[in-house]
Parts: C-alpha cells; sequence; structure tokens
C-alpha cells in the first residue's frame, strides 16, 4: 500500500494575499508531494508501507521518519489555515489560551517569537499535553510534538520552501500574515481531541 498525499481542503490560489498561487504550487505539488514519493520508494515492499502515517511517524528514525513526519506535517498544517480563517480563537482554545498564555494577543506574540528565531527549518508547533495545558514548541527540520507525547493543535511551517518565493527572507512577515488565515475550527476540533 502506497502513502497518499490528501488533497488540499481549498484552492491554490484561495490562501491570497498571504501566499501566491504559484508559492502554493510549488510548496504543495512540488516539496509536499516530493516527501509521499521519497516516503514510497524507503517503505515499499515493507512492513512499514502498511502502517497508518502518523503511527509511523511516532514509530520510524532516520529517513524514513523524515520523509513520514514532512508527508504528516504538511498535510496538517493544510488544514490549519482556512480562505474564511483568521478571526478569534473558538470557545475551548480560547479558554485555554487565555489560561496559558494569559490571552491571544501573548500567544500570538510567543508564536511569532519563536517562530522568527527557530534556527535554519522547521515547525512552530501548537500543542498539547495530556491534561490539556498548551505550550508552543519550536521544533527543528521534521521533529513534531507527536516524537514528545503531545498532541499537535496548530502549526506554521517555518521552511524557506514554505515563504521564499512571496517574502524572500522576510519571515517575520509570513509569519505576522499567518494569524489572518488561521482555521480555529480545525484548531478547536484537534484541542477538543
Amino acid at each position: 500500500m502506497a502513502f497518499k498525499r490528501p488533497d488540499l481542503p481549498y484552492g491554490l490560489n484561495e490562501l491570497a494575499p498571504f501566499v501566491s498561487e504559484e508559492q502554493m504550487d510549488y510548496h504543495y505539488n512540488k516539496h509536499h508531494e516530493a516527501y509521499f514519493k521519497k516516503l514510497n520508494a524507503l517503505v515499499d515492499g515493507q512492513k512499514e508501507s502498511e502502517m497508518d502515517l502518523k503511527d509511523l511517524v511516532i514509530a520510524s528514525n532516520d529517513g524514513v521518519f523524515n520523509n513520514a513526519a514532512q508527508a504528516w506535517n504538511h498535510s496538517f498544517f493544510w488544514e490549519c489555515m482556512s480562505p474564511n480563517g483568521g478571526g478569534a480563537p473558538k470557545e475551548n482554545t480560547l479558554n485555554a489560551l487565555e489560561r496559558d498564555f494569559g490571552g491571544v494577543e501573548a500567544f500570538k506574540k510567543e508564536l511569532s517569537e519563536k517562530a522568527a528565531a527557530l534556527f535554519g527549518s522547521g515547525w512552530a508547533w501548537l500543542a498539547k499535553d495530556d491534561s490539556g495545558k498548551l505550550e508552543i514548541m519550536p521544533l527543528s527540520n521534521a521533529d513534531t510534538p507527536l516524537k514528545h507525547g503531545k498532541t499537535p493543535v496548530l502549526t506554521l511551517d517555518v521552511w524557506e520552501h514554505a515563504y521564499y518565493i512571496d517574502y524572500r527572507n522576510a519571515r517575520p512577515q509570513f509569519i505576522e500574515k499567518f494569524f489572518d488565515v488561521i482555521n480555529w475550527d480545525f484548531v478547536e476540533s484537534c484541542y477538543n481531541k
């Protein structure tokens, strides 16, 4: 069984002006697709090819992990955004952000600072532990809260391939505009799991 990249939940052009259709085309159709192709080549004929992708991320290491995690991370990232996104967090997420960060603005500030300061490539995650407590996890390369026993709630891809066509080296501008497209319904569903 081959792992299959999920369809985008919106058109390539529908997150503009946050990201252009050209940026999304490269990110989704080139980079994301490449992780699935490499992963399938690595696990072809192996028992890993029969695993759930999320379980494979947790169980794997090295090249299999890098490609499985990047395949899973990107699939999760697309869901974190919506053409109708932005606005305020939903009830349970809002309450948790107020409890754990002191409010939405404090959360945005911390996420922005940690995403901008992450050296090289990686992801800025909002994750929760088993008690529901939220934390921001800036993780390098393909790393994911799944490997740390945490539940991903929201993520921002800060690899250069996520923004370079539209923002060049202005990562902080990309981060700032991300808040305009956050799919708070999806975030709430992840928090409630």
